[in-house]
């Protein structure tokens, strides 16, 4: 993967070009105009990871950047500073390393380091070891994290030391509205935050006025869009397969005070089974299916999109939020969900300035027979 190259001054000509790259692939589909909604275009990631290079008695953040040629060749980048982090990020950068320089216990055998930072600047950062960590590194940790300001985690193979916290608070603003997600190490969450916002405030618009009416998601995460669209909805009913997720997902509702909301752990494909009534058991009888009048379904899956039989299921609801972080699959599912749907809405995200990546959202709303 190449390491962006942040021009703040060509920041609209990028983006421009990704506008006319999603208007071409999607034209067949005769989408309505797309719209478009911007990034800042530097220090806009609030979660990043280096690997840490050690080069005699020095060391510094390095990245790869890969031969497109023979993929197999990589060629170490120095990073002091990364203009696609957050600025909590670059400013903990040189007081980290100056701390790793001046300490053998916290350096010795540093590997990677990962930073989880919000946009009101708490930040965790975690640290890991190619060797055992014991009292004297918790020690010494522990004096920086009250230096920086900052949380620390320690791992390595078997080990994971949580010196204050593992998770940081995170506060969107969606319309007007200030939202709390806590946000844990390790685990997935939208990493520009600007963006997220702006995702959550167009999800909310488009599933505007069902409030006698039930929202199914599937691959919910931490809960980022089952918060902020919950009381657009009579009741939510949200699922996730990762065990870590889901329990983070029900912290969110419990901190934003959301009442009409239910997380299921189970993958998708097992959700589709105890809609037709084909798999039971005590997870499926707590979410007492038979009560629900669902409508609209939003899906979030990952870059490979859906499989017929999951573009199927969805297909069966009137209404279709579909936010996709890979054009291609989209553009595969479309030409299935089409055939019964037709699209709204559609949407940029630039969620990642200066790189491929497109982020998308699609409204759709099942044909009227005849059409």
């Amino acid at each position: 993967m190449a390491i962006p190259d942040i021009q703040p001054e060509r920041y609209d000509e990028q983006l421009a070009q990704k506008r006319a790259y999603l208007e071409s692939t999607f034209a067949p589909f005769n989408p309505p105009a797309l719209e478009v909604f911007e990034s800042p275009p530097s220090h806009y990631r609030q979660r990043c990871e280096f690997r840490i290079w050690h080069e005699g008695d020095d060391l510094f953040y390095a990245m790869f950047e890969v031969n497109p040629a023979n993929p197999k060749e990589k060629q170490v980048v120095r990073l002091d500073q990364f203009a696609v982090a957050s600025e909590s990020i670059n400013a903990l950068m040189p007081r980290l390393r100056e701390a790793f320089l001046k300490s053998d216990e916290l350096r010795r055998r540093l590997f990677q380091v990962e930073f989880l930072t919000t946009l009101s600047g708490e930040a965790l950062v975690t640290l890991i070891y190619h060797r055992p960590l014991g009292e004297a590194w918790e020690q010494e940790a522990r004096a920086l994290e009250a230096e920086l300001g900052i949380m620390i985690i320690g791992r390595s193979r078997k080990q994971r030391l949580v010196l204050t916290r593992d998770h940081v608070w995170e506060q969107l603003t969606v319309d007007g509205k200030t939202l709390d997600y806590q946000q844990v190490e390790n685990s997935f969450t939208q990493p520009n935050a600007h963006i997220c916002q702006k995702m959550l405030g167009w999800a909310r618009e488009v599933t505007a006025g069902r409030q006698a009416e039930d929202l199914v998601e599937l691959y919910c995460g931490n809960g980022n869009f089952t918060i902020a669209l919950a009381d657009n909805f009579r009741r939510v009913l949200a699922t996730e397969i990762s065990r870590t997720s889901v329990a983070s997902a029900n912290v969110n509702l419990e901190a934003n005070k959301v009442t009409n909301a239910h997380i299921a752990r189970m993958s998708a494909e097992e959700f589709a089974l105890a809609l037709k009534g084909e798999k039971g058991g005590r997870r499926v009888a707590e979410m007492a299916l038979d009560d629900y009048r669902f409508s609209t379904v939003l899906v979030d899956p990952p870059r490979a999109g859906l499989d017929e039989q999951s573009c199927q299921q969805i297909s069966e609801y009137d209404q279709i939020v579909y936010i996709s972080c890979n054009p291609a699959t989209l553009a595969e599912n479309l030409l299935q969900l089409t055939k019964t749907h037709q699209i709204e809405r559609f949407a940029l995200f630039d969620q990642f300035p200066f790189t491929d990546h497109c982020e998308c959202g699609v409204w759709l709303t099942r044909r009227e027979i005849g059409q």
